[in-house]
């Protein structure tokens, strides 16, 4: 296509010919085009807003918890009271060959952790090192719990980020400091900056992590179980295995087989795909409703032009009689129709960047970016080939309309 300072002095004349006309009909390829980068970014923000409320967890894990029975068997009486057991882990590691990682997990909760004149009110937790593999242990001092703290029952304790700024100085290092919970000393060894709305028994930030074995004397827990937490391994999904764990558990602690209420299990694999789906269905969403604004401001364009088409009947007509050839009156109804289009989508581009700029300003912290409003390049690259591809289409059915404008047919309706 042919570009020099005739046509674009020509392009720009037919433009601004009827100002009124060419702004309407710009905005609605800017609404268009503003709504469906705008809508893509702020999905984007939505989606990572969501996915750090389960940031640290394993996607393929479940929580076994017990629960009062809902009917009677073998015996006993409907409603009783039953807890899980160590021996619980040993008969699943056995009985379900699927799962990967299996630990125990135990809590109080309303204990008050003190260091020197300070107190903070937290909850305790017993866990093995292999927790990890559930949820990932985010350390900003420290470290987690190893094998030989289990082994040795040590008194050392990982607290929460909020246990930590109630207790220390900001920036001050809790490591080797003693922290006094229920009258006993624990040595902290580390300190957990994981954040999650997740919660299993508790949140990560307000507690006090002990070994398993130390919690389980320091509290005579016997052999006593608050939540058994498993993974499966990979390719196998934890919807395969559940029944296979309820019953296996249920037969070791005399409940019976069609009793729904007593074990409770929480798939969190289930919850992620629920929320991948959502996001999913919401993305399909964000796309067409952004597309069909776009294509209604398209189809405005195409219409405009084809009134201008017949508004310039005669031009056309007195250019084919001197010579212009089809492909010239082609390639100009098609740049009137790309610029006009360009123009205003670029606008919208540029005014969607703006205001998902202003919006991510607004929600984050200063100095630190958790949720991402922008677009990426790649995106916004696609977006101006679409654009380009648009006009082309806009003005294509007007260029062949004009094409087949006869010189004879326009100076008789002249």
């Amino acid at each position: 296509m042919r570009i020099d300072i005739d046509s674009c002095e020509e392009i720009l004349i037919t433009i601004t010919r009827n100002k009124t006309r060419s702004l309407l009909t710009a905005f609605g390829v800017f609404w268009g085009i503003f709504m469906l980068v705008a809508l893509t970014g702020g999905g984007q923000a939505m989606q990572e807003a969501i996915s750090s409320e389960f940031r640290g967890f394993a996607t393929n894990s479940a929580f076994v918890a017990a629960q009062r029975t809902g009917e009677a068997y073998k015996g006993f009486r409907k409603g009783r009271w039953w807890d899980l057991e160590l021996a619980d882990i040993d008969r699943l590691r056995r009985g379900v060959p699927e799962i990967n990682v299996i630990t125990p997990s135990f809590a109080y909760w309303g204990r008050t952790a003190v260091y020197e004149d300070k107190k903070y009110e937290c909850s305790v937790k017993g866990l093995y090192p292999d927790y990890e593999h559930i949820e990932h242990q985010e350390l900003a001092y420290g470290r987690f719990i190893n094998d030989v703290d289990i082994k040795e029952a040590r008194k050392v304790c990982v607290i929460g980020k909020r246990v930590y700024e109630g207790l220390f100085r900001p920036g001050e290092d809790p490591c080797g400091k003693y922290v006094r919970i229920d009258g006993i000393y624990y040595q902290v060894i580390g300190m957990c900056m994981s954040v999650s709305n997740m919660n299993i028994q508790g949140d990560a930030e307000e507690a006090v992590t002990l070994p398993y074995t130390t919690m389980k004397q320091a509290y005579n827990l016997g052999n006593r179980v608050d939540v058994v937490c498993f993974t499966v391994k990979p390719d196998i999904k934890v919807t395969d295995v559940q029944e296979k764990v309820e019953r296996i558990v249920k037969a070791a602690h005399y409940i019976s087989p069609d009793d729904k209420q007593a074990v409770m299990m929480l798939n969190a694999e289930a919850m992620f795909s629920m929320v991948d789906n959502l996001m999913t269905g919401i993305r399909i969403l964000i796309w067409m409703v952004g597309l069909g604004t776009l294509l209604a401001g398209v189809i405005g364009v195409s219409n405009i032009m084809m009134v201008t088409v017949r508004e310039r009947t005669t031009e056309i007509g007195i250019r084919r009689a001197i010579g212009a050839r089809p492909k010239d009156i082609l390639q100009q109804i098609l740049s009137e129709s790309m610029v006009l289009t360009s123009i205003a989508g670029m606008a919208g581009i540029s005014f969607a960047v703006l205001v998902l700029q202003v919006m991510e300003t607004a929600v984050n912290e200063p100095g630190r970016v958790t949720t991402h409003f922008q677009v990426s390049f790649g995106l916004a690259v696609g977006t101006c080939a679409l654009l380009i591809l648009l006009g082309v289409l806009a003005g294509l059915f007007p260029a062949y309309r004009a094409m087949a404008i006869k010189p004879i047919e326009a100076i008789r309706d002249e």
